[in-house]
């Protein structure tokens, strides 16, 4: 695919994108953003009609308190006097108050008058609370008759719901002590429920009683939403379910509004996408193309000595004149910098061979010294002297018997040092063939893959301390983590990995020499992480040492840079470590608190293979 295939289908997904955006901004944010409004306006509407029906019943309840706060009512409640309820309690009074029942009760619940009307028939509704002689032994409202408080609500009755009010029956000037109670009722006939629903400008309407304590409910449909809300009755039972119809106007036209808007939007990306390839193609994509070719053709001929020279000041023009000249200066050093590469690869090469040679071949020559020295004192000329004499028959026989015992001595002495010497032969030997494996492999990176072993991990650190000098292991206490062998057995370049723990080793040994220290702990942990999609083993040495500060952090691993002696190291230790694990695909680098606090290095190096269970050995 060429860049211009790619700016195209860029420019396509971003298009694809923006519309997907716009979608998705219309689905959760624009159109729920209406439907929201369209519940906020179906629960105002609701709002609406709990404030009408709370209207409804205050007016009984001023009507209710007009005609308990009456003198003539007053009196009525003490004599019961029969003028008082033919002058009063009429079928045109009970429809002047627009209520379908009115009852007079005196303090202990006794009803002392009652009436009722069906004001479409002027005939009596015979609502069962009215034709009785007393208030319900478990009425709520028998405390307020005592207390003269004024109260309202619903009661469910014979003929439906009742909206009622209570008045206490005062003097005429508001004083008492309270004589009973005034009660007006009215029927929630339809005629009503339309009239509340008008007052309130919401379709009202009464439905099949439901569960519920004044909570609403919602119901979204395809043409309009209903709010429902229960009311309870006077004892705390539901009593009425009311539903408000609100028609969906609001999410109609954020529907109309949001297709309008994508609409537009869609046919302006369109007109921009057109000036965009358009003008990619003339500017950028064409001049791009040539310089393309040009660089295509320079490659394929191997010819440096071709010039572009397109004639742009713009930032192509400038682009294809900086090839030109770089062309130019590739033509002159190219020859120069292979060979110069070749040098440096070899000599890096040479450095890290010698320095890992070094290093392994320290523990021979401490060994060889100390063989040496054990050969030399064990007299083996002063053995050979006896041995001498005793052939000589001169000898008396004391003298004999002392030379015998001491060839016995001299005997054992020698078996001893024998014994010793071939331990030491045996060392040497396996060092002698760690070192040939280790210059075989060296050998091997020069032309071929590293190759891959399954290792387990504890035998590799054990593996790295046989090439480590014994002044370093006898200061330097190597704690394995149990959690190498819970790793199990990994497939790693065994012997480069080796040798960097072997390095490691090395150099914390010397931290804690530097840290006035005669012993010290190096701990080593791994786990296996998921980095850059793959299984990598991140192995972790942490010692006790003199520790390293900020700024050398962060140049450690260079080439050449060391805070030891020029007399004793050079620098390559580390940085070869890091070039051998950055070959692998790996990386390593180092954290440390400051001076005095010891360090950590971190090595992450990519796994070939892993295998899940331990070694049998490990256990």
């Amino acid at each position: 695919m060429n860049i211009r295939e790619k700016i195209s289908a860029l420019i396509a997904s971003l298009f694809l994108a923006l519309v997907v955006v716009e979608l998705v901004v219309a689905e959760n944010i624009l159109l729920p953003s209406f439907e929201e409004l369209e519940r906020s306006n179906a629960r105002a509407a609701m709002e609406r009609i709990n404030h009408a029906l709370d209207q409804t019943l205050e007016r009984l309840a001023l009507s209710a308190t007009d005609w308990g706060n009456w003198a003539d009512t007053y009196r009525f409640v003490q004599d019961h006097n029969r003028t008082y309820v033919a002058q009063n309690l009429t079928n045109v009074a009970l429809k002047q108050l627009n209520v379908n029942a009115l009852l007079i009760v005196d303090r202990d619940g006794n009803i002392v008058l009652a009436s009722d009307l069906d004001m479409a028939t002027d005939e009596p509704l015979h609502i069962d609370l009215a034709a009785a002689k007393a208030l319900p032994a478990d009425f709520p409202w028998r405390a307020n008759l005592r207390d003269g408080r004024p109260t309202q609500g619903y009661l469910l009755t014979n003929r439906g719901i009742l909206m009622l009010a209570a008045a206490p029956v005062f003097d005429g000037v508001g004083n008492g002590p309270a004589r009973g109670a005034v009660i007006m009722g009215r029927l929630l006939l339809p005629t009503e429920i339309q009239l509340i629903g008008s007052e309130a400008q919401a379709a009202l309407a009464v439905v099949p009683q439901s569960d519920g304590d004044g909570l609403e409910r919602l119901v979204e449909g395809d043409v309009d939403t209903q709010v429902y809300r229960t009311l309870n009755d006077l004892y705390g039972r539901p009593a009425i379910t009311v539903r408000v119809e609100v028609p969906r106007q609001i999410i109609l036209r954020g529907y109309s509004a949001v297709s309008y808007a994508f609409a537009c939007l869609l046919a302006a990306a369109v007109v921009v996408l057109l000036l965009m390839v358009i003008a990619l193609n003339r500017l950028v994509l064409g001049p791009l193309a040539l310089i393309t070719q040009h660089a295509v053709a320079i490659g394929e001929e191997k010819d440096l000595s071709a010039r572009l020279n397109l004639d742009r000041e713009d930032e192509i023009g400038v682009l294809a004149r900086e090839i030109d000249h770089m062309v130019g200066r590739i033509s002159e050093s190219r020859r120069q910098l292979v060979d110069q590469s070749f040098r440096a690869g070899f000599a890096e090469l040479a450095r890290g061979v010698l320095h890992n040679l070094g290093n392994a071949m320290t523990p021979f020559g401490v060994r060889l010294t100390g063989l040496r020295v054990r050969l030399r004192g064990a007299h083996a000329e002063d053995a050979e002297r006896a041995l001498a004499e005793l052939k000589r028959p001169a000898a008396d026989t004391a003298r004999r018997a002392q030379l015998e015992e001491f060839v016995l001595l001299a005997c054992k002495e020698l078996a001893a040092t024998v014994k010793a010497a071939q331990e030491d032969v045996a060392l040497l030997s396996g060092q002698t063939t760690i070192v040939q494996t280790a210059l075989a492999e060296l050998m091997r990176t020069t032309r071929n893959e590293h190759v891959i072993e399954s290792v387990f991990l504890p035998d590799l650190v054990s593996d790295s301390l046989q090439i480590v000098p014994d002044s370093a292991r006898q200061r330097l206490i190597v704690s394995a983590d149990e959690s190498l062998k819970k790793v199990g057995v990994v497939q790693v370049a065994r012997t480069v990995l080796r040798l960097v723990l072997q390095n490691l080793v090395i150099n914390a040994a010397d931290a804690v020499r530097e840290a006035g220290k005669d012993k010290g702990t190096l701990q080593v942990t791994a786990e296996i992480v998921l980095e850059d999609d793959r299984d990598q083993l991140h192995l972790q040495c942490k010692d006790d040492g003199i520790g390293i500060t900020a700024e050398n952090l962060e140049r450690m691993f260079e080439k050449g840079f060391s805070t030891k002696p020029r007399e004793t190291n050079h620098g390559i230790g580390l940085h070869w470590c890091a070039n051998a694990l950055s070959a692998l695909g790996g990386r390593i680098w180092a954290v440390s608190d400051g001076p005095g606090r010891g360090a950590s290095i971190h090595l992450m190096v990519p796994l070939a293979g892993r295998e899940t269970t331990t070694l049998a050995g490990a256990a």
